[in-house]
């Protein structure tokens, strides 16, 4: 993403627009300009600002007199007024900021839109995650921080240390050079994104001694680490997983409860969106 130069007048409406504050007026040259190394190309800027065509000679000589006399005169807050934020196109490895912080645009790996992934939380018919199994999702980032590709890696290492499998139709795995090891490819880890899941499963009786991993890890991170953890309850809606929780410190919380509408499908015939394939 750019901002055309001769477009802008500085208004500075597309400041407060930017999730993750990329974008400031330059008083030297008195435009708005992008860092290129904080954006994480999510469009919120290009999309989310209507957009008039004015004349930026005109109004910028209309703000100097303004000005001149104490008055101000600005667009609307969500105007654009000469559309000066232009999109450019991305090549690799930049494009993958795109697909990790727009949440229009599909994961090639995964063909869903937003982060890419479904999650294991929301698909449990489809038995990603079985009778006595928890599944973990590790969220990195959020607006206002976003996160880099290395960061992440140091959980995924640290992950993979403990001999966990990571989900295989996940947007980070498939940026993984090495799953087994938790290594990220090496051209994409500067890259900045608004945020990403990393998912895997284990064991019930796993589960204190994986979240102790996350929580040393996410220690020493410079981004937002935000947790989630899902099992299957038995046939009487009860599960041992509260009782893990808090003896770890969590209060657990029924946030979700999936309730399976229809029938849970023969193996083989899983509808890839995450419902029944009936």
């Amino acid at each position: 993403m750019r901002i055309d130069q001769w477009r802008c007048v500085a208004c500075g409406n597309c400041l407060a627009v930017c999730p993750v504050g990329a974008i400031h007026i330059d008083p030297g040259v008195g435009r708005a300009v992008i860092n290129e190394d904080a954006c994480v190309e999510c469009y919120n800027c290009f999309r989310g600002m209507s957009k008039e065509h004015l004349f930026p000679p005109m109004v910028r000589a209309i703000r100097r007199v303004a000005k001149a006399f104490r008055f101000r005169f600005d667009p609307e807050p969500d105007i654009c007024p000469t559309d000066a934020i232009v999109p450019t196109e991305l090549g690799w490895p930049r494009v993958v900021r795109r697909a990790f912080s727009d949440p229009v645009v599909e994961h090639a790996a995964t063909g869903i839109h937003g982060r890419g992934t479904e999650e294991v939380k929301t698909n449990d018919v489809t038995h990603r995650v079985g009778e006595g199994e928890t599944g973990f999702v590790v969220e990195f980032g959020r607006p206002g921080v976003g996160v880099r590709f290395h960061e992440i890696q140091r959980m995924t290492r640290a992950l993979a240390e403990l001999g966990v499998e990571f989900e295989k139709k996940n947007p980070v795995t498939s940026m993984m050079s090495d799953p087994k090891r938790g290594e990220i490819r090496e051209d994409v880890l500067n890259e900045k994104i608004l945020s990403a899941i990393v998912e895997f499963k284990t064991t019930l009786e796993r589960v204190p001694e994986l979240l102790g991993r996350i929580e040393e890890v996410a220690e020493g991170l410079s981004t937002v680490v935000a947790l989630g953890v899902s099992t299957r309850c038995d046939s009487a809606g009860q599960s041992r997983l509260p009782d893990l929780l808090a003896g770890e410190g969590y209060t657990a919380f029924r946030g979700k409860t999936n309730l399976g509408l229809g029938r849970t499908p023969p193996a083989g015939s899983v509808d890839p969106r995450g419902g029944s394939a009936s």
